[in-house]
């Protein structure tokens, strides 16, 4: 794909959604990281419906701490992996609150020293509350790389570093939104919706042109 398609779906997908953000609900910045944490492999709502229940009672580094992990436990084993990320969470605040003075740290590396906090989790951070051009690559995000030509790659690694390399710097900071959101609602892993896609004539997957073909069908079916 050329520099000039890339910029031209990057101003539609601008123009759809102008300030893109997180679905995660959060009012601090540790609330954001433990609710990244609990998102691995779990849909965003699910994370939502446990915080509205954990963060009213504990929601600084030290209350989720002195919460402990039995204690977490019973807000969060609604979502998937819920004992691990219960150890995660629980080392995760004690950490900053013994290491950090209460604070979320700045710095990836310190990020991703926390225990349950990858790559990913800490570009989340970097980007959502620390405002740096850093892109979590998740299945959303690969799905739509690979599949439009944005950027490919076979791992996520390799989808993050060409999305950094080939994005212009005024949309990198949004890009890791835009890309999500229209991996979850529209540029879907088994059932894309090609037909109402914003950018469906600058992607280069080859099949769109089924996907928009056969919608049309099922509309001149439909009574």
């Amino acid at each position: 794909m050329n520099p000039e398609k890339r910029r031209a779906i990057y101003e539609r997908l601008r123009a759809a959604n102008p300030k893109p953000t997180t679905e995660l609900e959060y009012s601090t910045p540790f609330e954001l990281l433990v609710a990244v944490i609990l998102s691995a492999q779990a849909t965003d709502k699910s994370v939502n419906a446990v915080t509205r229940k954990l963060f009213p009672v504990a929601r600084t580094p030290r209350q989720i701490a002195e919460l402990g992990v039995s204690g977490l436990s019973n807000y969060i084993r609604t979502i998937g992996l819920w004992k691990a990320k219960a150890r995660n969470v629980v080392a995760t605040a004690s950490a900053i609150a013994d290491e950090h003075g209460g604070e979320v740290p700045r710095t990836r590396e310190a990020l991703e020293a926390l225990p349950g906090v990858g790559r990913k989790t800490a570009n989340v951070v970097l980007n959502t509350i620390f405002g740096e051009p850093t892109i979590a690559v998740d299945t959303h995000i690969f799905r739509v790389a690979n599949r439009t030509r944005i950027a490919v790659g076979e791992t996520p690694r390799a989808v993050e570093d060409a999305l950094v390399r080939h994005t212009p710097g005024e949309f990198a900071h949004d890009a890791h939104h835009w890309l999500i959101l229209h991996g979850r609602y529209v540029c879907k892993a088994l059932k894309p919706e090609c037909w109402r896609c914003v950018i469906n004539d600058l992607c280069e997957w080859p099949d769109r042109r089924k996907v928009i073909k056969h919608a049309l069908k099922m509309k001149e079916k439909a009574p």
